[in-house]
């Protein structure tokens, strides 16, 4: 594996010590040693396991629910439907307080009844004993079903209304979308629209009209959800250990559903064993309730099959896609029809979709349409990017064949008609500080690009895109202890290392070795306020807060110095852990021996704590530009990628290593994307995809040597010119594939995942 870092020509670096540098994380120690604390591993007194008992229907009647039989396992404490729950009359209004089915199932994997044992085999034992009769209901797998004339509606009396799932994943603006009419399964329709797109397609040299088809997709996490919940007795709330990717979103859900003040509600987020998107509250409110309604604690971790059928897996996606283009190289008009699978419950996906697919470019006429269907599937939710890496596949996928077409060279055309800063999004918002272009001018000058070696049967592809990135308002505080370890107190929740930066951030600030800057995730009663670890914002929007923080307590540091050196304040400088007059070192002071004066002294002002908040105004989207190589077997239309170039935007690295690091893995969820992944369902709505001998990931040796390039282009207002890097390496990789692939064999293979069978009809439908 290979790695570079290009900084913007003539900006500004900051003259760092720490910062900009690789540096190990700082868990990773306890990580590999098997030392860190997972929810799996937290045991508190009293403690009971739960098991969810799943609806094997897609759709169905509850008839009756017979517990005889599992009530006699020894060690079984309690069997409960939704009747015996405290929120047995709480209407449903999202998949998070549809905490056991209520009369009917609507997916396959439904929770109906909930097992609570004295141990993990009770609960199992009892829970395969517990008879649920089914009349059943005629079931919509697909959107084609759901839409059809006369189809079964899943919601009779109309979706429930009430808090949407919605997460922050990128900073969008969206507007309000009015239904009328018949109660059906269609849910929502989005629409873009700009200029007149039927002129557009008229003045067009060339048109490409192409069909895309991309499966749903299983974050693919290492470990299942998973919590505990423990009833304080005292305050009539409740405690929640949680694997989860947004502490303060699970604590606002639980205290919803159950009618508590969320200061009754503290939840601590777990070492997290990988989230993707998909660690929002999906199972802690199942979980705290039960907990809730029996007053003892209860423990709750998914075995996978579980995982597969009952989370939030990403949608299926189909995306008609039409676009026009002249012989001077530029885009005339763009008219996309998509169509999304939301599963059971409503997720909010259609507006971001649509976004995303007409925001890359420049296009002067646009009509996009988004239609979402309630079918009946586990509700479907976000995987890294989501709705990138899908509409990037369609839309880069017809940009390669419109460039064909015409006849004209990939990446000039392409130059020709990305978007840049300013540039108007698919909603007509300018683009903040966008840098696509620059990613692909790397690529172009790429060696591996300028001098393609190729065998028979080897294609070289590329493609770009770019993501948002959200941003939240967050806090933090700093203080330094006697010893003269610096304590910074966030409330984030580390899914990919992002605390690890964070501790360069303040040690860069104070001038101490970051060994001696302790990093301190806070639960929901102590931490500061964080956004979720999701849409790329977390170092974006917590970075800036710390930065504050750190600031704060060192007004305070160099203040309590100068009034102990006799100087002036200006006069005071910070290094290598102590307080010195600039140029004198024989008068340094350790800042641990300042925080004790602070600490005892009565003249002193107080201990040297400090507190940062940050709001940034304007988001700082990440751009990437991903370079591929395959080998396509003919005969068997089996892809083998074997080689990687991806080059991204990160504005400035705080920690080299870990963008590196994410780098990577994005690019290696890219290609199992691509060729393999794929949750694959049948016409009764039975997941056919249920373990992971069905649901193909990437192995060792499907991953290629990957070449990591990060451009430095500082972003205007993120802290020290950083920019969101978690979602971006996602976005383009099966795009480049597909376009690798029709190089090598020349064919489009319209469908994701690239499988074997896929390819290999492609291949003999052209010949």
């Amino acid at each position: 594996m290979a790695s570079a870092s290009i900084d913007k020509p003539n900006a500004d670096k900051p003259d760092t010590k720490y910062l900009g540098k690789p540096r190990k994380i700082i868990d990773g120690l306890e990580k590999i040693a098997g030392r860190a604390r997972y929810v799996a591993d937290v045991v508190v007194p009293g403690l009971l396991h739960l098991r969810p008992v799943l609806s094997t229907v897609a759709h169905a009647k509850i008839v009756s629910i017979d517990k005889s039989e599992a009530e006699k396992v020894p060690g079984v404490v309690a069997i409960l439907t939704a009747a015996d729950l405290v929120t047995r009359d709480r209407t449903i209004t999202s998949r998070s307080d549809a905490i056991l089915a209520k009369g009917k199932v609507l997916f396959v994997g439904q929770p109906v009844v909930a097992v609570v044992a004295e141990t993990e085999a009770a609960a199992e034992d009892a829970a395969e004993l517990v008879a649920i009769e089914y009349e059943e209901l005629p079931v919509n797998s697909s959107v084609e079903a759901a839409s059809a004339e006369g189809a079964h509606v899943t919601w009779p009396e109309g979706l429930p209304k009430g808090e949407l799932e919605v997460i922050s994943h990128a900073e969008v603006e969206e507007k309000e979308e009015v239904e009328t009419g018949p109660i059906t399964n269609h849910y929502k329709t989005s629409n873009f629209n700009r200029g007149d797109v039927d002129a557009g397609f008229a003045e067009a040299d060339a048109i490409v009209e192409t069909t895309f088809n991309i499966a749903s997709q299983y974050q693919g996490y290492m470990e299942t959800h998973g919590c505990v919940v423990e009833p304080d007795a005292l305050k009539g709330g409740l405690t929640i250990y949680t694997t989860t990717q947004a502490q303060f979103g699970v604590r606002n859900k639980v205290a919803d559903i159950l009618k508590l003040k969320r200061s009754n509600v503290k939840v601590t987020a777990m070492t997290v064993g990988g989230g993707f998107g998909s660690k929002y509250g999906t199972i802690e409110p199942l979980a705290a309730t039960v907990a809730y309604t029996i007053n003892r604690p209860v423990k709750l971790i998914l075995q996978r099959g579980e995982d597969l059928k009952t989370t939030t897996p990403a949608p299926p996606t189909q995306i008609k896609l039409k676009l026009g283009g002249k012989k001077d190289g530029s885009i005339t008009a763009l008219k996309a029809d998509i169509v999304l699978d939301a599963g059971a419950f409503a997720f909010e996906f259609g507006q971001l979709t649509g976004l995303l697919l007409g925001s890359n470019y420049k296009y002067p006429a646009l009509d996009i349409e988004v239609i979402e269907y309630i079918t009946n599937k586990t509700e479907m939710g976000a995987y890294r990017a989501p709705g990138a890496y899908q509409s990037t596949f369609a839309v880069e996928s017809s940009i390669d064949d419109l460039a064909r077409k015409l006849n004209l060279d990939p990446v000039e055309f392409r130059m020709k008609n990305l978007s840049g800063t300013d540039d108007p999004m698919a909603n007509g918002s300018p683009w903040p500080s966008l840098n696509i272009k620059e990613c692909l001018k790397q690529m172009s000058e790429h060696p591996k690009w300028k001098n393609q070696s190729k065998e028979e049967g080897e294609g070289i592809g590329f493609a770009v895109s770019a993501w948002p990135c959200a941003l939240s308002p967050s806090a933090s505080t700093c203080r330094i202890d006697g010893d003269g370890t610096v304590k910074v107190v966030v409330g984030s929740t580390d899914i990919s290392g992002v605390s690890s930066s964070l501790v360069l951030v303040a040690a860069e600030i104070l001038g101490i070795s970051p060994n001696e800057v302790e990093l301190i995730q806070g639960n929901t009663d102590v931490g500061p306020y964080a956004p979720g670890s999701g849409g790329s914002q977390v170092t974006y929007s917590v970075s800036g807060a710390v930065a504050a923080a750190a600031e704060d307590v060192k007004i305070k540091l160099l203040e309590l110095a100068a009034d102990q050196l006799e100087a002036r304040v200006e006069d005071i400088e910070l290094l290598n852990g102590a307080a010195q007059v600039k140029g004198v070192p024989s008068s340094a002071i350790k800042i641990g021996k300042l925080a004790q004066i602070a600490e005892s002294s009565r003249s002193a002002p107080g201990p040297l704590i400090g507190e940062g908040r940050s709001s940034i105004k304007q988001n700082a989207p990440g751009s990437v530009a991903h370079m591929v190589k395959v080998k396509v077997d003919k005969d068997t239309g089996h892809v083998k990628v074997l080689d990687y170039v991806a080059i991204q935007d990160v504005g400035y690295a705080l920690n080299p290593m870990l963008v590196e690091g994410q780098i990577h893995g994005g690019v290696v969820q890219g290609i199992g994307m691509g060729i393999f992944e794929a949750h694959v369902y049948d016409s009764f709505g039975q997941l056919q995809s249920a373990s992971f001998m069905d649901y193909a990931l990437p192995r060792t040796v499907d991953v290629p040597n990957i070449e990591a390039i990060q451009l430095n282009m500082p972003s205007p207002e993120g802290p020290f010119g950083a920019r969101g890097v978690g979602e971006p390496p996602i976005t383009a990789g099966a795009a480049a594939i597909g376009n690798a692939i029709r190089d090598a064999v020349g064919v489009r293979v319209t469908e994701m995942p690239m499988r074997p069978p896929v390819v290999w009809k492609a291949i003999n439908e052209q010949s």
